[in-house]
């Protein structure tokens, strides 16, 4: 060979190329030549240059073939390459293939030239990339190589060739390239009882996958040289610094070669056999030395094996479940053997041996009867079972058992409970002890998210057994927050593993679906009626098409041709109906996208206005004139004007009178008639005309589709016009309820209420469209001589708008003056205001001279951060930080009236502008002292202060009663529990000095005026005394409200019902709570109460079929027993229900809200109340919302639905909660309550869309409150400090209440013991992560430092560590990589760089570009902010992360998210840390249910009112 100048190639090129030659990297021929070529390029002599040029010309004019193109690449890349190998052993042959040990899946003859020394050994080679092709995607199965078990599961190499045990014991060791002849290349694959199709589909899978991985290795090797690429005639290797260059890998198995936790195999005692000396030692008994014992031996021998260790060629220890051997990295271990029979892992009696393998597969086969899971190896010899690690590997196989147990608790648990929360999971992770003899023992979140591929793997295998029908566990919500917290790869070689993993639990199914809900007759033909029709749509529509994503392995797959969907695809012979996509093609990214969109309602987050009532102007309807003819019938009964009114016409042949009603046909063919009740006739210079009260049909209100066909509602909605337009005569019934309601509960069988003979219809409620309220209609009667042109619609129109305009009444002529009239009432929204009262205005009617101290404002991001330390927090970049007060409004102004007055115009009062002068009163916070004053005041306490304003009447929001303390008959505390809208005052305030005085007398004497409408008792001296004595005299006769006898159903430990025992509205006598510890909660907190610890069902089904008790012998309420009805039942199954299919349906209708409403049409309460996630009412475009409303319609309920958010009722939350009111018949329907506290905006988005329009709650002072915002700090201050973990039951408070809340929660009665201030132990780990967030509000995970820290369990943690370029990110300020993983480049992820025990948890920068960076996680309370939603396990890394206390290094104990959800210090909650966390999370605030009752109390009080009322006017009317 002429000698030329050897190639100038840097070091790490070099090496890359020895390593490319000696390990084949598991590339195939063609790869491994391309990468050579890329490495060398730019290194080799002109003439090679030239040369690979003109080569590369004629394989693209197809002047040679691909495969001659690389053969000669490679041989003269080995020309060039021999002559700078400078004897370290590169050069164009291959490495020798040491007999035993090569590895069955590598092709490694490189270039034909090395192929001929073999060629006599088999006669039917292959040309070498042909037969490399065969083995990958040629393999069929043959029976004698393989190990047949149904139960187990194997991931096998990439290759197609395992030599027989016969070929072991010739007396010539085969190369590998012998056994890559046509017959023997098929044989591996039948270990995974694989059909040939699967393993082509299989082999093309894996192949892609080897080809990302060494793209990405590609990438690596090229980021990492791209410097030394440069340089010229020397070798030379430049340095890069570390920061901005990845740690060097192992090029086998890929483990940082800096790591201090990389370990080297030990080595093999002297004794031990190689593989095939060790298979036939007499101690393991399987052979004799007949070879014709060999020759008919069918299956690979099975033994067991001990004190094992696997590593790489390097001996580098190393998982084998990390994806290396499906990349072809040859692994081998070293153990002792012993024989199958042998369940003893001791060393005794077993065979020692060494350097097995290579591994050509593992697998798992189930469980060993409980816990364990059998796993094994594959080599070309034998299959071997795992028994027990050697001490050095027990670390690493631990990881294995880890996640094989973990994936079989994940799958069992939500198979058993496809809903809970992914909190819920880790609760059942954290609780669940490791079974003995494995290496760990207690399971964290930390393990969960290590392991969560394998995990999600697992549950998408376990998914494609299931049926067609059945919901996925993929898309349960606990599911999806996990694929998006680790960073999961959907449909990641499924296609590959369809076979390969089967599900190692292979848990039973449950045949059965979902318990029958117990339903009464009529909720069962409503739900039943509509689904069937929804279905028939359905089906005619050809069923739903499955969408795809697209991207995913499994989209790429083919049909398999033998699923009940491809039999029908014609191209398999079927008729194509169905039109549904191979059901092993499941897209499983689109069915978790699916979910999350189902889930996530977009709610705009803008701040409510106060609502301005206006009138609302009805849409104009589109009317079709006909010819008709028309004549008058009687005489003119009235005539005012032009008008002459009549009370009959006629309207071709049909006869109509006033108070008929009529149908009106539409201009649009497609809508229904529109039909309206005559309220008047008459004719004037435009015609005969009429005035039409429009009814609106069921299909126009919130019920949409689902409603009564035939059932119409009343409406104030009314409008002239010209007779014409009447169609035709129709009759409309007023369906009234029956005398005995009641009691008819649960009889009702026809869901048809009246037979539609097309002219027919009916009515029961009237409706109020922006609110979706249907209540009984009005009674209204007409003044006498307005009988002929009476409208009930224009009647309650006028009086609306009446109510809306200020009045004046009482001139007070002698304080007249020249510029103003003065008067002594006020009249507005049907309120009477009096000079003396107090009134609520909005926050900016009036300012005071003080100027508040602003509220602190957040220092922005820090500037100088050192990146290096914080590599995050560059993600923090919005100021906005969940859970902050700072855009909460402020709370309503208060002033008490100093005068009533009009300007004169022209002498007269302008009665069109009433003006009211006030004494401004201050709160805490106006004063100089700022907002930390109102911390330690009464949340009512005010100053008098002498400053006056005037505003407009109009302004006022509402009354409230301000009282001097020393005046007061009763303690202050006695005076404010009374009811909201009380406050009082101690001192007056003088702005000028700061400083706080006793009030003047002017203060204390106008206290005695006219009260608004407070309770407080009046004293009756003063100037106004005679209205005040009237007051007086009616005030001892307010009448009582009983309390109502009720059962809570899906009571959890009782939020609901302590909210309304609290508003002294309910006695709960009956629970029913299916969850023993919330049920003893229930039980301790309500002694009197029955409580039910059974299915709801199984209950009603008692209480229907006529028993008295159940099989405990408690006593069941019976019908006319229950007086009010309470309950939130579960309903998050719908949540992951993306479309209706007939699973879905039946799901639907044998869900907890159909047995709920069939208590409330059994047991007909007098109110009945459903509480639910704010999402409720969303679900399924709104269809659970409309099928609810649409039962309690059809029972005769009066109903509407609202969404409210208690953190305006007075606690430190947000929590957003759908409500469902219902009044039975007779009784009046409560409105939601107005808000009591001002809330963060953004939190209070409480409008509801359904079929595109707006509902809005009957709340008419938007945003506002008369009471400022609970805080953290408020609820919490006040609690003794304790540590992680801390589990004393009770402990001493240690220090008085500091704020208004605190001593409310506390309550009256003395409690020096403070109960359930427990927080629940968080890991090591946790724990020091949650030690490095600091104190300062906002403060999250993206705080974190990257350091090595010491544990408390004495562990260290690594550093994170960055090695890829990010593409969203870019590089640090210091020029440092911000990627962790090769998805951050945007290629796939590559399972071997996750990363563990770090303080910045790896999966939130992995996934963090695409979940807003994970804001929250980690988060610390804000003292001055609120909680999150609280939940059932506070977890940092859960659905709401903010969850540290804000000064402690610990998550929120359990008696603080008790205070966060406003439950009272001596309420009890009962289990474990975790139960009770769960009772906690679960319950409805009490405050909310509390601000509810007093709702339906003020409902009860009126109706009792108007009863005397009207049995008064019947004496008055029997007595004349």
């Amino acid at each position: 060979m002429p000698t030329k100048t050897s190639l100038s190639l840097p070091d790490d090129v070099r090496k890359r190329l020895q390593v490319l030659e000696k390990d084949k990297d598991g590339f195939s021929d063609e790869d491994r030549v391309k990468e050579k070529l890329k490495l060398v390029q730019d290194f080799l002599h002109d003439d090679a240059q030239d040369q690979l040029t003109s080569l590369k010309e004629k394989m693209t004019s197809s002047e040679i073939s691909m495969e001659g193109y690389l053969s000669k690449v490679q041989a003269l890349l080995g020309k060039e390459l021999s002559q700078s190998a400078h004897g370290d052993g590169v050069n164009g042959q291959n490495g020798k293939a040491n007999g035993v040990a090569t590895n069955g899946s590598h092709k490694d003859e490189e270039d034909s030239e090395v192929t001929m020394d073999t060629q006599e050994d088999s006669p039917s080679m292959k040309s070498p990339t042909t037969a490399a092709a065969k083995g990958k995607n040629g393999r069929k199965g043959k029976t004698d190589t393989s190990k047949k078990s149904p139960a187990s599961a194997r991931v096998t190499r990439n290759s197609g060739k395992q030599p027989t045990i016969m070929s072991m014991f010739s007396k010539v060791q085969k190369r590998k390239s012998d056994e890559l002849n046509g017959e023997d290349s098929n044989e591996q694959t039948e270990q995974n009882g694989q059909t040939e199709q699967n393993g082509q589909n299989e082999a093309k899978k894996e192949e892609e996958d080897v080809k990302e991985s060494r793209e990405e290795k590609r990438l690596k090797v090229e980021s990492d040289e791209s410097v030394s690429e440069k340089a010229t005639s020397e070798v030379k290797n430049t340095p890069v610094t570390a920061a901005k260059t990845p740690p060097p890998k192992c090029p086998d198995c890929r483990q940082y070669l800096d790591d201090s936790d990389l370990k080297f195999f030990q080595g093999d005692p002297d004794n031990a056999l190689d593989e095939p000396e060790m298979l036939t030692d007499e101690r393991l008994s399987l052979f004799d030395s007949n070879e014709d014992g060999f020759e008919s031996y069918e299956d690979l021998p099975q033994h067991k094996i001990t004190n094992f260790s696997v590593y790489d060629k390097k001996g580098h220890l190393c998982p084998f479940d990390a994806g290396l051997i499906e990349k072809n990295v040859e692994l081998y271990f070293s153990c002792v053997v012993k024989p199958i029979y042998d369940d003893n892992p001791c060393l005794d009696g077993g065979v020692p041996a060494k350097k097995l393998g290579p591994i050509n597969a593992w697998w798992i086969t189930g469980f060993d009867g409980g816990e364990k899971a059998l796993i094994g190896f594959t080599t070309a010899f034998a299959d071997y079972i795992l028994m027990q690690p050697s001490e050095e590997y027990s670390s690493i196989f631990a990881l294995m058992q880890e996640k094989i147990y973990m994936s079989k608790i994940v799958v069992e648990f939500l198979q058993k409970n496809p809903d809970v929360s992914y909190e819920d999971l880790l609760n059942k992770i954290e609780t669940t002890v490791p079974p003995a003899g494995l290496n760990f023992n207690r399971f964290t979140e930390d393990t969960l998210l290590r392991h969560a591929q394998f995990v999600v793997e697992q549950v998408e295998s376990y998914d494609e057994a299931g049926d067609q029908d059945e919901q996925p566990i993929i898309v349960t919500p606990c599911m999806r927050d996990l694929i998006k917290l680790a960073g999961v790869t959907l449909g990641k070689r499924r296609a590959a593993r369809r076979q390969a993993i089967r599900h190692p639990t292979k848990i039973e199914k449950d045949s059965k679906g979902p318990t029958r809900a117990t339903t009464t007759k009529l909720v069962y033909q409503i739900f039943d009626t509509f689904f069937s029709d929804q279905i028939d749509q359905i089906n005619k529509d050809g069923g739903i098409k499955r969408q795809r994503c697209g991207v995913c392995e499994v989209c790429q797959s083919s049909d398999c041709g033998k699923c009940a969907a491809c039999k029908d695809m014609i191209k398999f012979g079927g008729s194509g109906r169905s039109k549904q996509a191979c059901h092993k093609r499941r897209c499983p990214n689109l069915a978790v996208k699916e979910a999350d969109d189902d889930e996530n309602i977009e709610e705009e987050d803008i701040p409510v206005e106060i609502k301005k009532s206006t009138k609302k102007v009805p849409q104009a309807k589109k009317k079709k004139q006909s010819q008709v003819k028309l004549s008058w019938v009687g005489a003119v009964v009235e005539t005012e004007g032009k008008r002459r009114y009549y009370k009959q016409v006629r309207v071709n042949d049909e006869l109509l009178e006033v108070g008929d009603c009529v149908s009106v046909s539409s201009e649009d063919p497609t809508t229904a008639l529109y039909l309206a009740r005559i309220a008047s006739m008459w004719e004037d210079g435009t015609g005969k005309n009429f005035h039409a009260h429009w009814f609106l049909r069921g299909t126009g209100t919130v019920l949409g589709e689902s409603s009564d066909p035939l059932e119409l509602v009343l409406v104030d909605d009314c409008e002239d016009m010209q007779l014409s337009y009447v169609e035709g005569k129709v009759n409309v019934m007023y369906r009234a309820p029956s005398d005995n309601w009641a009691m008819e509960g649960g009889m009702d069988d026809d869901i048809k209420v009246i037979e539609d003979d097309g002219k027919s219809f009916f009515y029961q409620f009237w409706y109020e469209p922006e609110c979706a309220r249907f209540e009984t209609p009005p009674t209204f009667t007409p003044v006498e001589d307005l009988k002929h042109k009476f409208c009930l619609s224009c009647a309650r129109t006028n009086e609306k708008e009446e109510q809306e305009i200020p009045r004046v009444a009482e001139p007070l002529g002698a304080e007249d003056h020249d510029s103003k009239a003065v008067y002594a009432v006020a009249l507005f929204k049907g309120a009477q205001f009096r000079v003396g009262d107090s009134v609520y205005l909005p926050p900016d009617a009036f300012n005071f001279s003080v100027k508040a101290a602003s509220p602190v404002k957040r220092p922005h991001r820090k500037e100088d951060v050192d990146e290096d330390l914080y590599p995050e927090y560059y993600r923090k970049s919005s100021d906005y930080i969940k859970g902050s007060n700072l855009d909460a409004p402020k709370p309503f102004r208060i002033g008490r009236i100093k005068e009533i007055f009009c300007q004169r115009r022209n002498g007269k009062p302008d009665m069109s502008d009433v003006k009211l002068r006030l004494y401004k009163l201050y709160r805490p916070e106006n004063t100089h002292k700022g907002v930390k004053a109102s911390y330690h005041t009464d949340i009512n306490q005010l100053y008098w202060s002498d400053e006056e304003g005037t505003v407009n009447m109009s302004d006022v929001l509402g009354h409230c009663q301000v009282e001097y303390a020393e005046d007061l008959r009763e303690s202050v505390q006695e005076f404010s529990s009374g009811g909201p809208d009380r406050f009082y005052f101690l001192e007056a305030y003088n702005a000028k000095t700061k400083s706080f005085e006793d009030p003047p007398n002017h203060a204390r004497s106008a206290v005695q005026k006219g009260k608004g409408k407070g309770k407080g008792k009046g004293k009756g001296k003063g100037k106004s005394s005679a209205p005040q004595e009237a007051q007086d005299v009616q005030e001892p006769q307010a009448p009582k409200v009983p309390k109502y006898r009720t059962l809570d159903v899906f009571s959890g430990c009782g939020g609901l019902s302590e909210g309304f025992h609290q508003a002294d509205i309910s006695e709960t006598l009956w629970a029913i709570e299916m969850w023993e510890p919330a049920a003893q909660a229930f039980r301790l907190n309500n002694p009197g109460t029955t409580v039910f610890t059974e299915d709801c069902n199984v209950l009603l089904k008692l209480v229907m079929s006529g028993e008295k008790t159940n099989s405990l012998g408690q006593k069941l309420p019976q019908k006319g027993d229950v007086e009010m009805l309470c309950g939130g039942p579960p309903c998050q199954g719908f949540s992951g229900m993306n479309r209706f299919n007939s699973r879905t349906y039946s799901k639907f209708k044998n869900s907890l809200v159909v047995s709920y409403l069939s208590y409330c049409d059994y047991y007909r309460p007098k109110f009945f109340l459903l509480e639910n996630v704010r999402n409720f009412v969303s679900f399924k475009s709104s269809m659970v919302l409309k099928l609810t409303l649409r039962c309690l319609v059809r029972m005769g309920y009066q109903c509407t639905f609202g969404v409210l958010q208690a953190g305006q009722y007075g606690v430190a939350q947000t929590r957003r909660r759908a409500i469902i009111l219902a009044a039975a018949p007779g009784e009046k329907l409560p409105r939601y309550p107005e808000p009591l506290h001002v809330f963060a905006p953004r939190a209070c988005s409480l409008n509801v869309v359904v079929d595109e329009k707006k509902y809005v709650s009957n709340v008419t002072r938007g945003n506002g409150g008369i009471y400022r915002t609970i805080t953290v700090r408020d609820a919490m201050s006040d609690l003794p400090e304790i540590r992680n973990g801390a589990a004393s039951l009770e402990i001493s408070y240690n220090g008085e209440p500091q704020s208004w809340f605190q001593r409310q929660i506390r309550g009256t009665q003395y409690q020096p013991i403070l109960r359930d201030h427990i927080c629940k132990d968080m890991s090591a780990l946790v724990e020091g992560r949650m030690r490095h967030i600091p104190l300062a509000p906002g403060s999250d995970w993206r705080d974190l430092p990257n350091l090595e820290v010491r544990l408390k369990d004495g562990t260290l943690t690594k550093k994170l560590r960055y090695t890829h370029p990010d593409k969203k990110n870019a590089r640090s300020s210091t020029g440092a990589l911000r990627g962790v993983c090769t998805c951050s480049g945007g290629t796939a992820c590559d399972p071997a760089d996750r990363q563990f025990n770090t303080l910045i948890p790896w999966c939130l920068p992995h996934t963090g570009n695409r979940h807003n960076h994970w804001a929250g996680l980690y988060g610390r309370l804000e003292w001055d902010g609120f909680f999150s939603t609280t939940v059932t396990n506070p977890e940092p890394m859960g659905k709401q992360g903010r969850v540290l206390h804000p000064e402690q290094h610990r998550v929120v104990s359990v008696r603080e998210c008790a205070r966060s959800q406003g439950f009272p210090d001596t309420y009890r909650f009962f289990g474990n840390v975790l139960d009770k966390h769960r009772q906690v999370g679960n319950a409805v605030p009490p405050p909310l249910s509390r601000a509810i009752g007093l709702e339906i109390k003020k409902c009860v009080l009126e109706r009792i009112k108007e009863e005397a009322e009207n049995v008064k006017q019947e004496k008055m009317e029997d007595s004349d």
